[in-house]
C-alpha cells in the first residue's frame, strides 16, 4: 500500500501493522479514513499467516475521533439516523472480527471513537503522558463504538461512570494503574513494546491461541456490537439536541460550552 494511504498495511514476519496514517488531521474518523481501515482489516483477516495485529498510529494522536470539522460531521444533524450514525462506527467495530490477538500501540492520545478503537483491541499499551477518554459528554453526545459496555468491564463501573459522565481524560500512567492499559511507557517506546508483545504472541501456538481468545470472548459474553447499535440510535438522538450543537461550537471554537438541557 502506498505510502499516502489513509490506513498503511505493514507485516514483520507473523504480524501484521496497521497505521492510521492521517496525522494532520490527528487521525480523526472521516470517511476516508474509516472505509481505508475496513479495507486493511479485511485485508489483515484473509492472510493466514497472520497470528497477531498491531494497531497504531502516526503522529501526536492515536485518534482524535470524529471530525467535527468535516462535511459529514457538520451536515443536519437532526437528519442523522441511528443506523447511520452505526455504519459510521463499523469499520472500526470490525477489530472484532479479528480472530487472532490485536494489540493496541497507542503512541498518542486517542478520544471519542478513537477510544473506543482502542478499547476494541485485545491488549493496549499506551503513551504515560498521552490524555485518552471518552469526552462525548462534554460536547453534548451520547458514547458510541459500544464504549458504554466496554469500559465498565474493564476499568470497573464507579471509574467508567466517572470518565463517561464527566468526559474527563486520563493520562496513559492513569489508565494502566487502573488496568486499562496493559504497559504505559514513554511514546517512542510504545510501539516497540507492542511489538515485542506480538512476538511473544505469535510465537505461541497459533490455534491454540485464537481458541483462547474465543473462549474467554464467550465466557465474558464479549459482544460489543449490540451495544454500539444501542448507542448509535443514543447518539443519534443527542445530535438533534441544542446542547450538541452548542458542544460542537465550543470545541471548534476551544471555549467552554454553556448547556440548557434542550
Amino acid at each position: 500500500m502506498a505510502d499516502s494511504a489513509a490506513v498503511l498495511v505493514a507485516t514483520e514476519g507473523p504480524i501484521a501493522v496497521l497505521t492510521l496514517n492521517r496525522p494532520d488531521n490527528r487521525n480523526s474518523m472521516t470517511a476516508e479514513l474509516l472505509d481505508a481501515f475496513g479495507s486493511a482489516v479485511q485485508q489483515v483477516r484473509a492472510m493466514p499467516e497472520v497470528r497477531c495485529v498491531v494497531i497504531t498510529g502516526q503522529g501526536s494522536c492515536f485518534s482524535a475521533g470524529a471530525d467535527f470539522r468535516s462535511i459529514v460531521q457538520r451536515g443536519d444533524h437532526s437528519r442523522v439516523s441511528g443506523e447511520r450514525s452505526f455504519a459510521m462506527y463499523a469499520p472500526f467495530l470490525s477489530v472484532f472480527d479479528i480472530e487472532v490477538p490485536v494489540i493496541g500501540a497507542l503512541q498518542g492520545h486517542a478520544v471519542g471513537g478513537g477510544f473506543g478503537l482502542a478499547l476494541a483491541c485485545d491488549l493496549r499499551v499506551a503513551a504515560a503522558d498521552a490524555r485518552y477518554g471518552a469526552n462525548f459528554a462534554k460536547i453534548g453526545l451520547h458514547s458510541g463504538m459500544g464504549i458504554s459496555e466496554l469500559l465498565p468491564r474493564l476499568i470497573g463501573v464507579p471509574r467508567a461512570l466517572e470518565m463517561l459522565l464527566t468526559g474527563r481524560l486520563i493520562s496513559g500512567s492513569a489508565g494502566a494503574d487502573w488496568g486499562l492499559f496493559n504497559y504505559a511507557l514513554p511514546g517512542d517506546q510504545v510501539l516497540i513494546k507492542a511489538m515485542e508483545l506480538a512476538h511473544e504472541l505469535a510465537s505461541a501456538a497459533p490455534i491454540a491461541v485464537r481458541l483462547i481468545k474465543r473462549a474467554v470472548q464467550a465466557n465474558l459474553a464479549w459482544d460489543p456490537r449490540p451495544a454500539a447499535r444501542r448507542e448509535a440510535f443514543e447518539q443519534a438522538a443527542t445530535l438533534a439536541t441544542e446542547d450538541c450543537r452548542e458542544g460542537v461550537a465550543a470545541l471548534l471554537e476551544k471555549r467552554p460550552p454553556v448547556f440548557h438541557g434542550r
